[in-house]
């Protein structure tokens, strides 16, 4: 079944939170646990922080999917930031180019059951995660 889309645009803090809200609410009708619904926002706020840190803006799509009999939601986060030279170090625990801890992108990893993430330097970064009830 097509289910709409939200999109929020990512340019500051504000946009981060709202961005978290709108996942949340989204996701309600899941059979989410209310710590799986933290979780979702931990991971897009920190893929969102990093939109407004690297690339100033960007976009975090929202949308409810299906597979089967299970129901899930899938996050988009695009921006047509500097893009990232090198996946597999960033992916790595503990580097950070900003001085920061390092666990962004790899904890949102851990966080949603699946991730995908494709940058092109100079062009931008796409991520796609996706939470499956359980």
């Amino acid at each position: 079944m097509p289910m709409d889309e939200i999109v929020v645009p990512v340019g500051s803090d504000a946009d981060v939170m709202l961005a978290r809200q709108k996942a949340r609410g989204l996701a309600k009708p899941l059979r989410f646990s209310s710590s799986e619904l933290t979780v979702i926002a931990t991971a897009i706020s920190e893929i969102a922080r990093n939109i407004v840190s690297y690339a100033g803006s960007g976009t975090i799509a929202l949308q409810l999917v299906e597979r089967g009999k299970t129901r899930g939601l899938t996050v988009v986060a695009r921006d047509q930031g500097p893009g990232i030279a090198d996946l597999v170090r960033v992916m790595e625990d503990g580097y950070s180019t900003s001085g920061g801890l390092g666990l962004g992108l790899p904890g949102s990893k851990r966080l949603m059951d699946e991730f995908d993430i494709v940058s092109t330097p100079g062009k931008g970064t796409t991520i796609v995660m996706t939470k499956w009830e359980r």
